[in-house]
């Protein structure tokens, strides 16, 4: 609208005195400064809204986060670009079964990676004990690991092109206990995988809830 204004003062120079016509710009610079006042607040409410939202997202994937590692003993690190779950997910001497007793908290990593970042890439990495050839582990290490990318896939409601399953066998950089190896219980700790959100340092998504989806009937 100011820049029709503009147009209108350039148009009748000819005909206005030159008081009208300082009085006539007068006006439109005001009108042009209200007009950016008013874009500015816009802006300014709709970056604070964002703000708002993320804080709002944030607060909430800590609390979630907290109480999945009190309910779980889930050992929780936050990197710039991914979060890292040590999950209690251990596996038999020799064997890449994914038990009972530890789907609950697979089932609760589902959740919370599809609530907040529904769009990343999630790692699952496998490890084993030392014992064994070392060819022969990094084998088993990523069996362990397709075990619980299929459960998170087929029990989970992850998309299968987003998980992908990586085996680290017995490296030893990351062994729990170093000296800890099987048969038996012996180097148990070892035996078992790390979850991995790789979000790209992207804040967590909102939360959609039933009454903000689109409905088709």
């Amino acid at each position: 609208m100011a820049a029709l204004g503009l147009a209108a003062v350039a148009a009748g120079c000819s005909t206005v005195s030159p008081d009208e016509l300082d009085t006539s710009l007068s006006t439109l610079r005001e009108e042009m400064r209200q007009e950016m006042r008013t874009g500015d607040q816009t802006v300014s409410q709709q970056l604070g809204g964002r703000i708002t939202t993320v804080e709002g997202q944030v607060a909430a994937l800590d609390s979630d986060l907290e109480q999945m590692a009190q309910d779980f003993e889930v050992a929780i690190q936050r990197l710039e670009e991914e979060l890292r779950f040590d999950v209690p997910v251990y596996f038999a001497f020799d064997d890449a079964t994914v038990e009972a007793e530890d789907q609950a908290v697979l089932d609760r990593f589902g959740a919370v990676a599809l609530k907040y970042y529904p769009n990343a890439t999630i790692t699952v990495e496998g490890f084993t004990d030392s014992a064994g050839p070392e060819a022969y582990n990094t084998s088993l290490g990523q069996r362990r690991a397709d075990a619980v990318r299929e459960y998170l896939v087929g029990n989970g409601g992850m998309v299968q092109e987003q998980v992908r399953a990586v085996s680290y066998g017995e490296d030893t950089q990351r062994l729990v206990q170093p000296e800890g190896r099987g048969p038996g219980m012996a180097g148990w700790e070892n035996r078992r995988v790390v979850l991995v959100i790789d979000h790209d340092g992207m804040p967590p998504m909102p939360t959609v809830t039933d009454g903000d989806q689109d409905s088709d009937s």
